[in-house]
């Protein structure tokens, strides 16, 4: 006869038999879900997507050559997977900077002068936007403006490119990035405390006010810790960031290495992973003014950038490196010595012959078109100054080039960069990486 102390006891061994099978099969179903994320879909903890304004084939070498002579050796080489990449725009042969950073960002063709909209003017997702939904951490690194439109096709969607307080703007009303940093603060202060706006908003104030830290030089940045999921927006000039020349500015300001660097440091306390975009827009900049020295010097800070993303990111993390559009048709002329490098290949050789000369640009001296109106020829006629780095005809700014753009790739995904692919590859690349 069974009595009652015993059927308790009986019962309460059920109990916890039961209990104890349901722990196992729970922990069986963790680690099969683990299983199945790290193991069979192998998707990369870190995305890292570099876009390098102006990097063209034709770059390389000569920045090879400036950077150490001829025969060394860039990060980007050493990556294992290469392409060209076609990048005409859905209306011409040449993008501008709108519509080669939105075929990047979200993976579709636009008109020129279309900043992440499609025809109808309706907003495209961006590969970051995709990101944040994956539960990645999303960070934003750039050299030039926050708002520019390169860095800005990756979280605004404005009607007009140019509008860079709506821009600014956007960054803060969407909320999709974790960390930014570079430049263009004068977009996100009114103009009572010394920025560009009209609408007296306080964008670095609201940001504050929705937890981000907000850092203004570089010995801020390094104080941040990095044992928490941050929300920082590092803003280091009211314009452009300083070029690496530049030595007094820079003391001030970090270098695009520092900022990729402390991104990644931060981002990668996120479990789930994360995304980060790293905009080198002053090679651009430098290259629209024929400037060899600068163009070349950006380039290799680009690099250099890469090298430390290899590095902090590991091998397993998905790196990307993409040129957006070419500009200004540079070119490393005559016989520099395989060796010679840095300033020795720039001005004149020894027979007067330029070693840097432009297709387009500032530094040319012929023009036409608008150029020749009379009281508009001070340039092309009046002006015969012997430029150390020439162009062929005169424009306010160097012209952008029908030409391929160059894409490298590292880690998962980038099998697919190989032979000539699209701009809008590069998308789907990252997007099924996510």
């Amino acid at each position: 006869m069974t009595t009652e102390p015993t059927r308790a006891y009986i019962g309460l061994v059920k109990w916890r038999n039961q209990l104890l099978a349901l722990f196992c099969l729970l922990v069986f179903g963790g680690v099969g879900v683990l299983y199945f994320q790290h193991w069979v879909i192998r998707k990369p903890f870190g995305i890292i997507l570099f876009v390098g304004e102006g990097l063209s084939p034709a770059r390389l070498a000569p920045t090879r050559a400036y950077a150490a002579g001829a025969g060394t050796r860039l990060n980007v080489d050493s990556m294992a997977h290469a392409a060209l990449v076609m990048n005409y725009s859905k209306d011409f042969a040449a993008p501008d900077q709108a519509a080669a950073a939105t075929a990047i960002a979200t993976g579709e063709r636009v008109t020129n002068r279309a900043l992440a909209i499609n025809g109808d003017g309706k907003p495209i997702k961006s590969i970051l936007e995709l990101a944040r939904e994956h539960g990645r951490a999303t960070g934003l690194v750039t050299d030039t403006r926050l708002t520019d439109p390169t860095s800005a096709a990756f979280y605004a969607h404005p009607v007009e490119s140019t509008d860079v307080e709506k821009i600014a703007t956007e960054f803060v009303d969407r909320g999709n990035i974790d960390i930014a940093m570079g430049g263009g603060a004068a977009q996100f202060l009114p103009n009572t405390k010394g920025g560009d706006r009209q609408d007296n908003r306080d964008l670095l104030l609201e940001l504050r006010g929705n937890g981000f830290d907000i850092v203004r030089a570089r010995t801020d940045l390094e104080t941040i810790p990095a044992w928490r999921r941050p929300k920082l927006f590092g803003v280091f000039s009211n314009g452009d960031l300083a070029f690496s020349n530049q030595v007094e500015e820079r003391s001030q300001q970090p270098s695009l290495l520092d900022m990729v660097r402390r991104a990644i440091q931060l981002l990668q306390y996120n479990p789930g992973g994360y995304f980060l975009v790293v905009d080198a827009g002053l090679m651009r900049k430098a290259a629209q003014e024929n400037d060899g020295e600068r163009t070349l010097s950006q380039t290799v800070e680009l690099d250099r950038a890469v090298g430390i993303a290899r590095s902090y990111g590991g091998p397993k993390s998905t790196i990307v490196v993409c040129g957006d559009l070419a500009i200004g048709g540079l070119n490393l002329n005559g016989f520099p010595f395989r060796k010679d490098s840095g300033i020795a290949l720039l001005g004149f050789n020894s027979a007067g012959q330029p070693w840097i000369t432009w297709a387009t640009g500032p530094h040319g001296t012929k023009s036409y078109g608008p150029a020749k109106i009379p009281g508009k020829q001070d340039r092309s006629e009046t002006q015969q100054v012997e430029q150390p780095e020439p162009a062929a005809f005169y424009t306010k700014s160097a012209l952008v080039t029908v030409e391929d753009v160059v894409a490298f790739g590292s880690g998962p995904g980038t099998d697919a960069l190989q032979g000539v692919v699209d701009n809008t590859t590069v998308f789907e690349i990252l997007r099924d990486e996510l």
